[in-house]
């Protein structure tokens, strides 16, 4: 688990645009349409893994360890409202196998903060009106059971697998860098199942200005108070489940409502991105939903006029909803990566917003079109929890003990 006492790395304004949008990588086949949908970062439950290597393309991985412990139960909005504790009823295969997707790796590494472990290999979350459980089988493959949905079961999977991401073959991806970077494709065998999730861009905006300056504990406090303001779906593993909230529900809360909660500075660029929302023609969803089509420099700039939000803000929403894969959002943790692996000329130099471009163009140059879900990868193996774990080679032998010091208070950066 987090520690409560985890501070947050000092800000640092960047950009994150390649010179131009890069073209597919080789080798990836009928899988990877152009047209295929599907989009970090920075905050961390601990985990607890047992890795052993696997092949890339294996078809069956013996499950992650689960962690210890689940989070204390988060306080709602409104106390007072009738709980509909929930149990698992039917649970049902998704036909993904572990290496396509590790819930432990995705759901805890701050893409969202709004999916809780509820049981041993279990985490709960919900799509649109849908909550639902995902778990891992004792081969590894990945089941689903839907509590509550307004809908068919048909469609609240179909909505699950589209958050998934599941249009795009991870372990396809793996095996294209892997040809041309060995130090990745060894971090394959022991993280694989990392993957993007695509979710939706309103309740992804909101989370992720939350996270600007924060650290885990605040952050998922701020959601849960956003969260609490949507109907109430139930209670799963003693935790409650709520729809996000419509703009049209959040414009009801004052920016004095926001600070009381414990917002801060951040109240106002809530409210004020909520009203700048619902000004957009076709309302402020639909507006955010057509940057799915948009360049991806033209999508941060946009984005960025937002109260709030800025570039490493602005490329989370992008790559967790937005499809851009090769958003790559820059922090120093990021920017420690890039120059051990990518850029060593600037070790040691002051991450400034002209060295960020440099950084997502050299994630980009060696990773192409989905650099992104690259990124997330080589950042989880940078985690303390799981350097641990990991082979010690993997290890950086000239990190100082103050570095690895700073690691330990502040897993992950959420900074924009």
């Amino acid at each position: 688990m987090h520690s409560d006492e985890a501070s947050p790395i000092p800000n640092s304004k960047c950009t994150f645009l390649p010179s131009s949008s890069p073209p597919p990588p080789s080798g990836f086949g009928g899988n990877f349409s152009a047209d295929l949908k599907f989009p970090f970062l920075s905050a961390i439950f601990m985990l607890s893994l047992n890795l052993r290597p696997l092949s890339i393309m294996s078809k069956r991985q013996r499950p992650i360890q689960s962690p210890p412990s689940t989070p204390p139960t988060p306080q709602t909005h409104n106390p007072k409202r009738p709980k509909t504790i929930l149990k698992p009823t039917k649970w049902v295969p998704l036909n993904l196998t572990q290496s396509e997707l590790s819930l432990p790796l995705t759901f805890p590494t701050g893409q969202t903060f709004r999916w809780r472990q509820t049981g041993p290999l279990q985490y709960t979350g919900v799509v649109g009106a849908h909550l639902v459980s995902l778990r891992h089988l004792e081969n590894g493959d990945v089941s689903c059971c839907l509590h509550h949905t307004t809908t068919s079961e048909t469609n609240a999977k179909l909505a699950l697998l589209d958050f998934l991401n599941v249009g795009i073959s991870l372990a396809g991806i793996w095996e294209v860098f892997s040809a041309s970077d060995s130090r990745f494709a060894e971090l394959a065998s022991y993280l694989g199942g990392a993957r993007v999730l695509r979710q939706d861009p309103v309740e992804c905006l909101i989370q992720f200005l939350c996270s600007s300056n924060n650290n885990i504990q605040r952050i998922t406090k701020m959601v849960d108070f956003v969260s609490s303001l949507g109907n109430h779906l139930g209670s799963v593993g003693g935790f409650e489940f709520h729809e996000f909230p419509s703009l049209e529900r959040l414009s009801m809360v004052s920016e004095k409502e926001f600070r009381e909660a414990g917002f801060g500075y951040r109240a106002k660029y809530i409210t004020g991105t909520v009203k700048a929302l619902q000004l957009k023609p076709g309302g402020g969803a639909e507006w955010l939903l057509s940057l799915r089509k948009t360049e991806l420099e033209e999508v941060i700039e946009t984005l960025s006029t937002l109260p709030g939000v800025g570039p490493k803000v602005a490329a989370c929403i992008a790559l967790f909803s937005l499809d851009q894969h090769h958003a790559i959002p820059v922090d120093t943790h990021v920017w420690q990566i890039a120059t051990r692996y990518l850029i060593p000329e600037l070790a040691g130099a002051r991450l400034t917003p002209k060295l960020c471009g440099r950084v997502a163009e050299a994630f980009v140059s060696k990773y192409g079109k989905y650099a992104g879900w690259a990124q997330t990868l080589l950042f989880i193996a940078e985690l303390p929890s799981q350097k641990a774990l990991l082979p010690a080679h993997f290890s950086n032998a000239k990190e100082s003990k103050a570095a690895k010091k700073k690691d330990r208070k502040s897993p992950l950066s959420v900074v924009d």
